[in-house]
Parts: C-alpha cells; sequence; structure tokens
C-alpha cells in the first residue's frame, strides 16, 4: 500500500507537540502556526506584524482553517511559540519546505516554465538566496517583539 504523500501545512506539523494546558486552549495550533508561516512569508517580522496580518486576511484564511475564536493574539502568538521545542518545530518546517520545493520543481520540470523567464534563470544562477540561507541555518527561530 502507497503512504498517501503530505501536503498541507498541517499534515507536515501533525507531530508539533503542543505545550499548552488542554482547559486553556482556545486556538488550536496548526491555525496559530499557519497564520504565523503565511505572514512572515508575506513580511512580518513581529508577533503584531503576525496578528496584523491574520485579521486582514480573516476571509481567506477561514476558508482552510477552523479560527474557532477568531485570530489569536499577538500575546497568544509568543506564548505558544516561545513553548514550542525549536528542534520538532524546525523538523516539521524543514519538511513543508523541502515538499513544497520538490512540488515546485516538478511542476516547472513538466511544464517547462522555467527556462522562459529571466528571473527564474538568474535565481537559478544566485549561489545565495535568501530561502537557503534561513532555512538551511542552525539557530533558534526568533522574532522582535516590537
Amino acid at each position: 500500500m502507497k503512504l498517501k504523500p503530505k501536503i498541507t501545512i498541517a499534515d507536515h506539523f501533525a507531530d508539533l507537540e503542543d505545550p499548552r494546558i488542554e482547559r486553556t486552549k482556545r486556538h488550536q495550533l496548526i491555525d496559530i502556526i499557519t497564520i504565523s508561516i503565511c505572514a512572515v512569508i508575506c513580511g512580518a517580522d513581529t508577533w503584531v506584524d503576525i496578528e496584523s496580518y491574520g485579521r486582514a486576511k480573516y476571509e481567506w484564511l477561514k476558508k482552510f482553517l477552523e479560527l474557532p475564536n477568531g485570530i489569536p493574539s499577538h500575546d497568544t502568538i509568543a506564548r505558544v511559540f516561545s513553548r514550542l521545542k525549536p528542534e520538532q518545530f524546525q523538523k516539521c518546517f524543514l519538511s513543508w519546505i523541502q515538499s513544497i520545493s520538490c512540488l515546485k520543481e516538478r511542476r516547472s520540470n513538466r511544464t517547462g516554465w522555467q527556462n522562459s523567464s529571466p528571473f527564474l534563470r538568474s535565481r537559478r544562477r544566485s549561489k545565495s538566496n535568501s530561502y537557503g540561507q534561513c532555512l538551511g541555518h542552525q539557530s533558534k527561530i526568533s522574532f522582535r517583539t516590537s
């Protein structure tokens, strides 16, 4: 039997241990993780930025997240991330990044679009791109608080 490939952020972060006490959970861990990842990809670099992103994109996020109590506050997001095990988070995050990297490569090989764009050709030639620098780095993930 062939295993179903992991496709979504939720698939890759399913094994991430939630450090919170059950009775204090108002927001699902995967909702906090997904909002944070999307916000950071879009340029957020503080907890407040992540909350602002979530509020601005609430209608879109509701299409694929449960958000039972709306968007978590910046304090909640910071508190959850401060209690996560960095090694576990990194393992899940890198798994997700590698899967979308492979997906992108498979799609580009199938369509041949990567050969038509001068921007993409120049990015492939570049020895140091921001994605490789960030994702290959072993330091602890942190955000500025102000």
